[in-house]
């Protein structure tokens, strides 16, 4: 184990992944080039792992950690890491083929990173096959969100693309049909048959899904709700919705 001191701080292009969860993850996917490790957890499962991963392994104070997490909570373990990878729509497309009923998740304006983290927890475990975001406008792929994905942000793959309606039409013409989910929908999300290739859409909290796509989509649904409060955060909405397609396909 290499014991010692980093004189410098990551620069600000690099990638830092933090808290145990999102670590171990990007240590099993093969993506960390330097762990860092609060001197006091030198005995840690992780530094082990690092050792048969073969990373390098440096053991720091508190204060340095806190820095390069940049104040984030990190219990004790930061990771430089690899460039969080994206894929083409095409990509995401090839990779399905001849899957029966293969699913995607379209995001238009999610931009907390803890919704996204969340997302793709739920996409992992529920095994949708990607995940479409815009290049621009959306949160980046970024130590947060690996952190609240608890490292799903190493197995979901996702796509970023320019125009999302496009994306849509695309997908269709690949024998998907797309399903948003809006709160003006007369349609409920459990009338729908979702044994047939799905782009499921899902729009931020405060601006929902653009009109436009709204236009393109094949159905638009709603999960009713009953209570007093009358929206859920986009990751709820999510996980409703992949859960109940999940369910439907059994």
């Amino acid at each position: 184990m290499n014991i010692q001191r980093k004189k410098n701080y990551a620069k600000n292009n690099d990638t830092i992944t933090y808290g145990i969860n999102s670590v171990r993850e990007s240590l099993r996917a093969d993506n960390v080039n330097v762990l860092f490790v609060l001197e006091r957890m030198a005995r840690h499962e992780l530094v082990d792992l690092a050792d048969k991963k073969g990373v390098e392994t440096k053991f720091v104070d508190a204060g340095y950690l806190d820095k390069l997490a940049g104040g984030n909570h990190h219990q004790g373990f930061v990771a430089k890491t690899k460039s969080y990878s994206t894929y083409s729509l095409d990509d995401l497309i090839s990779s399905v083929k001849g899957k029966k009923y293969p699913l995607f998740l379209i995001l238009d304006g999610i931009e907390d990173p803890h919704n996204l983290g969340a997302i793709l927890r739920s996409c992992d475990a529920f095994g949708v096959d990607g995940v479409i975001m815009k290049k621009r406008g959306e949160v980046p792929l970024n130590g947060t969100v690996a952190r609240v994905s608890t490292g799903a942000i190493n197995y979901v793959k996702v796509a970023t693309v320019a125009n999302l309606t496009q994306a849509a039409e695309t997908l269709k013409k690949n024998g998907f049909w797309i399903v948003s989910s809006d709160g003006e929908a007369t349609k409920s999300y459990d009338e729908i048959d979702y044994k047939c290739p799905i782009g499921l859409v899902v729009g931020s909290e405060g601006f929902g899904i653009s009109r436009l796509l709204l236009e393109h989509s094949d159905f638009v649904i709603k999960i009713p709700m009953v209570g007093h409060v009358n929206s859920l955060n986009a990751s709820v909405s999510a996980a409703i919705l992949i859960s109940q397609i999940s369910l439907a396909r059994k």
